[in-house]
């Protein structure tokens, strides 16, 4: 008994064996043994032993109870309840028999018939401080969370040492949202027991509530240290990480809680979603699949897992998870805008009217229906674009003051400009404006990138990092430390090269990150955010009547907005017309604008056009499989053989370009505009036909036309645009004109390239 008391287990077991091996019957012993086995972990051992003890000495209540403690570790409570009944009916003074019956019965949910064995106990020792605690954790059950709390707070006192009852007090702080007091708690738990996991949990999620990610990490990391079993310790570590866009580590934590809890659905849904966030996406989508195996009735799952399979570019699948959305929880955020946007991606028009009504609906309802750049590609109105980036901001980007006000920096040295993208790589905002950052002006300047998207190391990205005084990766930054992280370098003019576009990082702009905050080139509209100061855009994209659609006030460029540059590289390859699957004669139209900007309205032109230029066809972008045979499927359906539209592979971009030489004519589209692919078009030196919208994204064609020479490509209705490619395409020599003016333009147009200087713009 001494040795066991003392914790020398193995001589206390082999001293007990002796006994045994001497005395078989020696109840002692096998009592104790059973003890020893069940403070060891081997419960069924125990309970056997132990079994033995009490045949042999029936009227023993010591036993009972402690047989009854290892059939409740085995989960047996009817079992063990019996024990702890009879133990206290051989001895009615045996408090500690009570409180055992107590928690068993909280187990058998009997929360009532707990309480007052509890009070029996109580009854019997005033100053037993686990009676006080565990019918604190009965009350609590029964949600009578004062007296819960008094409970506690007894036990506590009677027992200073009663690191439960502490940590029971934390915990129903916490609950309450009483954090401080929480706090109070968790600090006691862990001075008195430093490894204490649950404690160093608890003090986490305190402090991850408050945002103060890293100190939450510790106590997360903490916990782990002291019980690695522990899944929520794990799960928070994660979520914790993952605030910090530390998303290698979020993986592995999450990974961890879901081996330790394979079934749990949450760790899976986060494990999912910090793969995707870290771009591991076919991981991803394999835990999407089996999360929903287990919650086929979660909508987020499939939410999310459709956004996985628009990457794949299987926008079939895409449709039907978000149609799951649908059934599930139809104001589900941005649902109305992804199955629209998706159906279009599948060349599905049969809903078309429908889901464009409801996405209407939704926006001038304030709703979140509808992203704000699916808008842009739905409704040529900058009305609805204002109030879907509004009510977006407002949801998903309020302004913060958590760093406080922001000041210009004191006069004297170098302006400091930051740039902030995803796309700083071969991406097509790249692309436009690589040369831009070369040629910017370094005596007065000072220039900043701030890298949020994937990591790179194609020759564009190689390109830039070399075009800025400073290129800093923040990919594993979150965006309030980015916003922090810019203060403290001084910038003072931050750009955001992004808007609402994938990838985006817009909650840097509502931290306030530089005392002027302005748009440009990646978001064709206003982002409705009051800490934006300005968008550049020129006179043809946001007429001047056309500013009170924006918040921000407008920065006009003198000639297009949109940058280009006069590095980008044309084949010498000579594509030939049976190679690319062209006819050997005809006119050659082409689009290769993304297949969603094809609308039915701008289709129906297409066709018409094609009806009345004989031998003619349609050259548009292979995006998939699908879209292809619905585009084939409409062309038919409108009289024009199938055959007609011929779909071109994707090539790398100076063969592209190469090949708008057996090309034309470039039909645009609308409401939203070809962007780069214009710019593209008028490099190579293919002349772009558009129809003039309302909204920006429906006016930069016209606005790259202006600037190239080329006004009289601008048309105003379908009618006009119709006619005049059908009479361009009757006319060779006014096309050949249009080629040779378009050619001699463009090398000292502002789409060239050619630098502006500040001088020249205008402010609004």
């Amino acid at each position: 008994m001494r040795a066991h008391q003392e914790g020398a287990i193995a001589q206390a077991n082999q001293l007990y064996n002796t006994i045994l091996k001497n005395d078989p019957k020696n109840v002692g012993a096998l009592h104790m043994q059973g003890v020893l086995a069940y403070q060891a972990g081997h419960l069924q051992v125990a309970v056997d032993l132990i079994g033995q003890a009490i045949k042999l000495a029936p009227d023993d209540a010591a036993p009972h109870v402690n047989r009854g403690l290892a059939l409740s570790a085995l989960k047996r409570h009817d079992e063990a309840l019996a024990h702890f009944e009879r133990a206290t009916s051989l001895r009615p003074d045996f408090a500690e028999a009570y409180v055992n019956r107590g928690i068993t019965l909280k187990e058998l949910s009997r929360p009532e018939d707990a309480i007052a064995s509890y009070d029996q106990a109580i009854a019997l020792q005033p100053r037993l401080a686990a009676a006080h605690n565990n019918k604190g954790n009965a009350l609590r059950q029964m949600e009578r969370l004062d007296e819960a709390l008094k409970c506690y707070e007894q036990a506590f006192a009677l027992d200073g040492q009663d690191v439960d009852a502490c940590q029971n007090m934390g915990m129903l702080h916490a609950d309450a949202g009483r954090s401080d007091e929480a706090l109070k708690c968790f600090d006691q738990v862990i001075a008195l027991r430093p490894q204490h996991a649950e404690a160093h949990n608890g003090k986490g999620a305190i402090l991850a509530q408050k945002e103060q990610w890293t100190q939450a990490i510790v106590h997360f990391e903490a916990a782990i240290q002291g019980d690695d079993k522990l899944v929520q310790a794990h799960k928070n570590l994660g979520i914790a990480q993952r605030s910090l866009f530390q998303l290698s580590n979020a993986v592995q934590a999450f990974q961890k809680a879901a081996q330790l809890s394979p079934l749990d659905v949450d760790i899976l849904a986060f494990l999912a979603l910090s793969l995707l966030e870290a771009g591991r996406y076919a991981e991803a989508l394999a835990v999407y699949d089996q999360a929903i195996r287990l919650a086929p009735e979660r909508p987020d799952l499939y939410y999310n897992r459709a956004n996985l399979h628009i990457r794949f570019n299987r926008h079939q699948d895409a449709v039907a998870d978000y149609t799951q959305v649908y059934r599930l929880k139809p104001d589900a955020k941005y649902l109305l805008g992804y199955l629209a946007s998706c159906r279009l991606k599948t060349g599905d028009w049969g809903h078309l009217a429908d889901d464009m009504a409801q996405c209407e609906r939704s926006i001038r309802a304030g709703e979140l229906g509808v992203k704000p750049f699916i808008a842009l590609s739905l409704f040529d109105s900058p009305e609805l674009h204002k109030q879907a980036a509004q009510a977006s901001v407002q949801q998903d980007f309020p302004e913060s003051t958590v760093l406080g006000p922001i000041l210009a920096r004191a006069g004297g040295g170098k302006i400091r400009v930051g740039y902030y993208s995803a796309d700083f790589h071969g991406h097509a905002t790249s692309y436009l404006i690589a040369q831009l950052f070369e040629v910017h002006d370094r005596e007065r300047f000072e220039w900043f990138a701030f890298s949020f998207g994937p990591p790179a190391t194609d020759a564009m990205r190689a390109r830039l990092v070399a075009g800025f005084d400073h290129f800093i990766d923040v990919r594993e930054r979150s965006e309030i430390d980015i916003a922090r992280l810019s203060r403290e370098l001084g910038i003072d003019i931050a750009i955001d090269l992004m808007g609402f576009t994938t990838g985006c990082r817009f909650g840097i702009f509502a931290h306030r990150c530089a005392p002027i905050q302005a748009g440009y080139l990646g978001y064709p509209g206003t982002t409705g955010a009051d800490y934006m100061d300005y968008v550049i855009a020129d006179k043809v994209v946001v007429p001047p009547d056309a500013r009170r659609h924006f918040t921000e006030k407008l920065v006009y460029l003198p000639h297009s907005y949109q940058v280009n540059d006069s590095q980008r590289a044309i084949s010498d390859r000579i594509f030939t017309r049976e190679e690319a699957r062209l006819p050997a004669t005809g006119s050659v139209f082409c689009c290769f604008n993304n297949n969603q900007k094809i609308l039915p309205q701008v289709f129906d032109s297409w066709m018409r056009i094609l009806q009345r230029v004989p031998d003619s066809v349609l050259w548009l972008l292979a995006d998939n499989p699908v879209v292809e045979d619905s585009l084939r499927r409409e062309a038919q359906a409108r009289g024009v053989a199938a055959e007609r539209l011929v779909f071109a592979q994707r090539l790398p971009l100076s063969e592209h370009l190469a090949r708008h030489r057996l090309a034309d004519l470039f039909l645009d589209t609308l409401p939203y505009n070809a962007h780069t692919t214009a710019s593209d078009a008028l490099w190579a030196g293919l002349p772009v036909l558009t129809r003039l919208g309302e909204s920006f994204a429906a006016r930069v064609a016209a606005s790259l036309l202006h600037a190239v020479g080329l006004p009289e490509l601008v048309t105003h209705s379908a009618a006009e645009y119709e006619a005049l490619a059908i009479s361009l395409a009757q006319d060779p020599a006014r096309l050949k004109a249009l080629r040779d003016k378009l050619q001699a333009e463009k090398a000292q147009s502002p789409v060239s390239g050619q630098p502006w200087h500040l001088e020249t713009m205008a402010y609004s």
